[in-house]
């Protein structure tokens, strides 16, 4: 009796401190159906997507990592400036964001594939001319393989230096194979397969990449002005710097934001692995399961 009566205050703390964690970041309602039947599900139920993109604190971080490096490539940058309200309603994108990741993610073939249709037509009318005056296309299979591969490098990277669970050899390569699938749905040619393949890819964009004027504005807003409560202002500035430590160095100098130092290794780090500790108490992130436990389960 003792016992019982003291666990339901906890949990419902706990259930209370979900939501407000959540709500913070946009997530206002709640995750999209999963599906755990191998034989209809999009990406494999016991798969690495499902565990790295499963942690909360973790993609996070790799989220707004993610954004800061999608913000170097003048012409994606152009398509969102001219075509998006992300100052005017930066959570509502994050749970569209968000929902899209968990439809293709833990949905079934059938609910992943009307989500990645949905995404592809709002893109349809994603057009129009960068700032050089070059056409730029949002559908267009070289943007969207740069997009692709700025997501899954800071998901993954994130994963690796937050996430609750060190990844077990080879499932980095699993990982990009698994969303591999989704790129090519998206219409990418030729997605990388493996880690290296990743950081290759990214490389290869060096040449096409500048800050622009609107990539400029993009990361002051995201860095100083899209928090507006002060009580969440410090947290969010360690996310943003914890961030940064997940970017290529060259990508950093592109953006125009710091290169690592000790305060990112002996500080910004350990904090934000506090951090995401917490947030892991109170919105527990996927466990690495095999496909026997999950048939059994």
């Amino acid at each position: 009796m003792a016992t019982g009566s003291l666990e339901r205050p906890v949990t419902g703390w706990k259930l209370w401190l979900n939501t407000r964690i959540r709500n913070a970041i946009g997530l206002t309602q709640d995750p999209p159906p999963r599906c755990d039947d191998p034989t209809v599900s999009y990406l494999p139920v016991d798969g690495v997507a499902r565990l790295v993109n499963g942690d909360l604190a973790s993609m996070l971080v790799g989220g707004i990592a993610s954004l800061f490096v999608q913000m170097i490539h003048p012409y994606a940058m152009a398509g969102v400036a001219q075509h998006s309200r992300y100052q005017h309603d930066p959570f509502g994108r994050m749970l569209q964001t968000a929902n899209f990741i968990g439809f293709t993610t833990y949905g079934d073939q059938s609910t992943a594939h009307a989500a990645i249709q949905r995404v592809l037509a709002v893109h349809e009318g994603v057009r129009g001319n960068a700032d050089d005056g070059t056409p730029y296309y949002a559908n267009d299979p070289r943007l969207l393989l740069w997009v692709h591969c700025a997501e899954i490098a800071m998901f993954l990277h994130g994963f690796e230096i937050f996430g609750h669970t060190p990844l077990e050899p080879g499932e980095a390569d699993r990982y990009v194979a698994e969303m591999a699938q989704l790129a090519r749905d998206m219409g990418v040619v030729h997605p990388p397969l493996t880690r290296d393949e990743l950081e290759q890819c990214l490389a290869s964009f060096q040449g096409e990449l500048r800050l622009s004027d609107d990539g400029r504005t993009a990361r002051d807003w995201l860095r100083f002005h899209v928090i507006t409560k002060r009580t969440q202002r410090p947290v969010f500035w360690l996310i943003v710097r914890a961030s940064f430590t997940l970017m290529p160095t060259w990508t950093r100098e592109i953006l125009g934001v710091a290169r690592p130092s000790r305060l990112d290794t002996y500080l910004i780090r350990p904090v934000m692995g506090l951090i995401a500790r917490g947030i892991r108490f109170v919105v527990p992130p996927t466990q690495r399961v095999t496909l026997g436990e999950r048939q059994t389960g």
